[in-house]
């Protein structure tokens, strides 16, 4: 497949790969710190952390299929790429993009329990139940994304181009030379349904929580919760920003292809390096136990 190249000139082409790849790095080091922060100690394998635990694996996912694609292509500036390579980059993007919303509304159900109802929060978030959770969420992701292909690859193609950075869904559907209608409809569907259920619930449990923080008479618990209410929210309206922005563009024929391929390259940078610190530095438990990683793992005196 022809692919959108960058055109970069010969002086620009190794601050690019330089500039990708340092992005890559830091990436993969923050959140596989916050994995194995996690895992190795037996203290944060509590039901909170085992749910953040899903967030950076599946970061990984998404910024893996953009970034090594994309370095590779920075340096070589070859603008080609394999059809099957096109189709794995573009369902590990999916399934980054709807994994994100699923288990962000997974992490605001525990935060639910635990702050409105912390006398039952033992005994709803058992360990068979976080298990439940968790497959739960890594099966509707499989299953939504898996249909979303089917459909995808069993339609023939005729067409070798595409006008983006990265392989999607909808760039893959302009290869297409035959009647896309149910693609289309199940795919608005799909993000109806994810946006409006995972957002739903999320903007519910947020809601709660700052009731039951406001009620509070524990001005510390208040303001803790507040805080964490806060920059939870943020990042993620930040991805919901980004993310239906890239998903309505291709809907609208005004929108500059270029704001296009810099917004949607954002959605697959931006959190998988914001969520790390938002969700592991910002924990007191986990920031003490990664400086206690880093001191007798990494750096042991």
């Amino acid at each position: 497949l022809q692919l959108k190249g960058f055109n970069l000139s010969s002086e620009n082409v190794v601050p690019a790969f330089l500039s990708a790849t340092l992005c890559y790095v830091i990436i993969v080091f923050c959140n596989l710190i916050l994995i194995l922060t996690i895992v190795l100690n037996k203290s944060l394998h509590q039901p909170m952390y085992l749910i953040l635990l899903n967030l950076p694996i599946n970061d990984l996912i998404g910024s893996s299929a953009l970034l090594i694609q994309l370095t590779k292509e920075v340096l070589t500036n070859s603008g080609t790429i394999q059809y099957t390579a096109c189709v794995a980059q573009a369902f590990c993007i999916h399934i980054y993009g709807a994994g994100s919303v699923i288990i962000l509304t997974a992490m605001a159900y525990d935060r639910y329990i635990a702050i409105c109802c912390p006398l039952q929060y033992n005994t709803i978030m058992t360990c068979a139940h976080i298990m439940r959770i968790i497959t739960v969420v890594w099966m509707s992701n499989f299953i939504l994304i898996g249909v979303l292909f089917f459909l995808l690859l069993r339609l023939p193609r005729c067409r070798s181009e595409i006008t983006h950075t990265y392989c999607d869904n909808p760039s893959l559907l302009t290869l297409v030379c035959a009647d896309t209608s149910i693609n289309n409809i199940y795919g608005l569907v799909l993000v109806a349904v994810t946006q409006l259920v995972g957002n739903g619930m999320i903007l519910y449990t947020y809601l709660c929580i700052l009731v039951a923080c406001f009620r509070s008479k524990r001005s510390d618990t208040k303001a803790k919760a507040l805080q964490t209410c806060a920059t939870h929210l943020t990042v993620f309206l930040l991805l919901e920003c980004l993310g239906l922005f890239t998903i309505i563009s291709y809907r609208l024929k005004n929108i500059s292809s270029h704001l296009r391929r810099f917004m949607g390259l954002l959605a697959l940078i931006f959190p998988p390096t914001l969520n790390p610190i938002i969700y592991g530095l910002k924990t007191k438990e986990i920031r003490e136990q990664i400086v206690r990683f880093l001191r007798n793992k990494i750096l042991p005196t």
